[in-house]
């Protein structure tokens, strides 16, 4: 009898637990119906369209590529497409109980699934494809969902084999395939089980990842940025906005191989603090505390950075191998680090001086971010910016480039000071929430950092606070706005505890929950009037967008909301107009000869469907075709040299890695096709 009911026990108590925590993530489904409710700018109503919503949207992100839920999961979970509204009006979480049995059920087949295909070589030579409906559509059965995965993994193995040829010669070699095709099956078998893995031993439980995903699906239906956070995720979010978040304190780098090694440790981090790890040594496995190791000897830098940043994952262990082939345990807890790592530096502020007829200054800001410790703005982008364009102004600049190419956003109170570096105090943009009242975003300190000619570089990248920038000082004809038009995001959105009670009068914002919403509760606006919410700020000069470049904008997002011009801001002067037809006639003559233009404004391919071989001959043929065509995005330049500004020469001082990050970024400047157009242009501007 024992060994009978013991077994019963264990399950009772595990499915006790999984009802628990799809009860809790029921709750806080509905907290988020009624945060909307209360604070969104334009909430949707929760009706069978919105449930119809958020069940497709759960499911693709759960499955996106179709190799986990078979058609017989659908049907059942098909019960609940037209009905989650009223599961989440009643707290009820039928829903989430059923998809979460479901989903562990077919990883954990999967996963055996994916033994069994590689247990022995693949056959190259039978003719096999992946079409569109196998592509598109969920498996009929088991046995369907063991054929899809099989192709899945036979590509993988196909593509890899296509590139290796690709690389040595580009010729079809079979004795390279007979080689390399042992070593690559095995690779797919490590990396597919490891992203099973991740799932299944994830430190916050699969329910609860599932339910986190769930609340995530409906915040989302609401608007692109209205979001669900935990408290890890929340801390990731204000990372990106410039606060100090917890790590363990190291970065990875590429071995010879391709796999993923221990960089940079962190002076005081917990990497450091151990004295157990080294740069160069390699992480083998992780293991969560309480949870299966995780087989990373294969690991990619960004894969193995994803497992990492993991969901609750704030102590683990690692497996490393040293250099001399010992095996060491390591056990890590993150820590709030003073100092970033290396690999942050890419996110702030860079200055060059582009040296030719002119003395060009050239500032690249590729993200917004602000000062957390004291909120005052002195670690700031703007702040940043200014002291980059004084540097720059020391040796003697005539014109100013601001690149916010891919700058999709941040602090809107950054972007506020970073226009007013540039024009004198007054309005920058305007600000309507739900009630009828109009707020103005205003810069309130007079003069200016750079009043001589001024370029922004933008592109389909640029988003929310470069919107504001870029449009404010097109508004004032302030700067010439070159590139493609941008993104379309005027929407500013505020993280909030997910507590129906709060007063944003007196709420604390270092208050702690056990979840939290980022909900959009107010719309952005030029001070001319108009929004960038769906179109975008349009380029004065507007130059050619690669062909390959990203055209995924606001205005293709399904539940984006739509843009309402409200009326201009009446105490705004424009200064006197830009010589844009003059300008124009310059970008004109500029990319006439450029090679990488004259390919830009070929016909784009068409993006058609196409059956996918499995065949790595043909797969190479595809791939050399696609060489002789890709763009170059390299370009001769004749027109300018690149320097530090003096005063950044000592701080380079005699550290090669920095050297040598610093050349990289240089020869990027030299030969960026779009930089070389505004060089030009802002000479233009430059009175003799």
């Amino acid at each position: 009898m024992r060994c009978v009911l013991l077994p019963l026990f264990c399950f009772s108590l595990t499915f006790s637990a999984t009802a628990q925590v799809a009860d809790t993530k029921a709750t806080d489904a509905y907290l988020i119906t009624r945060m909307a409710a209360k604070f969104h700018v334009q909430p949707r109503p929760l009706d069978k369209a919105m449930s119809a919503a958020v069940y497709t949207t759960v499911l693709k992100e759960l499955d996106e590529e179709r190799i986990f839920f078979t058609q017989g999961d659908i049907a059942q979970l098909a019960v609940y497409q037209y009905t989650l509204d009223q599961e989440i009006l009643n707290r009820r979480s039928g829903f989430l109980q059923l998809l979460t049995r479901i989903y562990q059920q077919r990883l954990a087949q999967v996963d055996t699934m994916v033994d069994h295909i590689a247990a022995k070589p693949f056959n190259f030579s039978a003719g096999e494809k992946i079409t569109q409906a196998e592509d598109t559509a969920y498996p009929a059965n088991l046995a369907a969902l063991h054929v899809k995965l099989y192709k899945f993994m036979k590509y993988s193995v196909a593509i890899r084999l296509a590139g290796a040829m690709a690389a040595t010669g580009g010729s079809f070699n079979p004795h390279l395939v007979d080689s390399l095709e042992p070593r690559l099956r095995k690779r797919a078998v490590v990396t597919t089980k490891r992203m099973i893995k991740r799932i299944l031993q994830s430190p916050i439980g699969v329910g609860n990842m599932v339910g986190i995903i769930y609340c995530q699906a409906l915040a989302v239906c609401y608007d692109p940025h209205t979001a669900y956070f935990s408290p890890d995720e929340k801390a990731a979010f204000e990372t990106e906005l410039g606060n100090k978040p917890l790590s363990f304190g190291l970065t990875l780098d590429d071995d010879d191989d391709g796999h993923a090694e221990v960089g940079h440790l962190e002076p005081g981090g917990p990497a450091f603090q151990s004295g157990a790890l080294s740069e160069g040594d390699r992480i083998t496995a992780v293991r969560w505390e309480g949870k299966d190791p995780i087989d990373v000897s294969d690991a990619s830098v960004p894969e193995l950075y994803h497992i990492l940043s993991t969901e609750g994952a704030n102590t683990l262990t690692l497996d490393i191998k040293k250099k001399d082939g010992t095996i060491r345990q390591v056990s890590l807890t993150k820590q709030k680090v003073s100092n970033q790592p290396a690999d942050d530096e890419e996110d702030k502020v860079t200055g060059y001086l582009l040296k030719g007829a002119r003395t060009i200054g050239y500032i690249s800001l590729p993200a917004f971010y602000e000062d957390w410790e004291d909120n005052k703005g002195i670690n700031g982008c703007a702040n940043d910016v200014a002291r980059e364009i004084v540097k720059l102004k020391k040796e003697g600049i005539g014109g100013l480039i601001l690149d916010l190419r891919y700058n999709g956003g941040g602090s809107v109170s950054e972007a506020v000071e970073l226009a007013g570096l540039f024009i004198d105090a007054g309005p920058v943009a305007q600000v309507k929430a739900r009630d009828e009242k109009i707020y103005t975003l205003k810069d309130v300190n007079r003069g200016t950092i750079w009043d001589g000619p001024l370029v922004v570089l933008v592109n389909g990248s640029s988003a929310s606070a470069s919107e504001v920038v870029a449009g404010t000082l097109q508004d004032y004809n302030r700067a010439l706005i070159v590139g493609s038009p941008t993104y379309g995001k005027a929407t500013a959105q505020v993280v909030l505890p997910m507590d129906t009670t709060i007063d944003l009068a007196t709420l604390d914002p270092q208050k702690q929950a056990s979840s939290y919403i980022k909900i959009t509760m107010s719309k952005l606006y030029r001070i001319n009037g108009t929004t960038a919410q769906f179109t975008g700020v349009k380029p004065d000069i507007l130059l050619p967008e690669p062909p390959d470049a990203s055209q995924q904008r606001e205005a293709d997002e399904p539940f984006a909301l739509p843009p309402t011009p409200i009326a201009p801001n009446k105490y705004y002067r424009a200064l006197a107009p830009l010589p844009i037809a003059d300008e124009k006639m310059v970008a004109t003559r500029a990319i006439a000869d450029m090679p990488f233009f004259q390919q830009t404004t070929a016909a784009p391919a068409s993006k058609q469907w196409k059956d996918e071989s499995l065949n790595p001959a043909e797969l190479l043929k595809e791939k050399n075709t696609d060489k002789a065509t890709e763009d170059t995005t390299a370009e001769k330049n004749n027109l300018y040299t690149v320097a530090n500004p003096a005063y950044d020469n000592p701080l380079l001082g005699s550290d090669a890695a920095l050297q040598a990050v610093n050349e990289e970024r240089k020869k990027d400047v030299l030969s960026d096709p779009y930089l070389i157009v505004a060089y030009r242009l802002t000479a233009a501007m430059i009175k003799p």
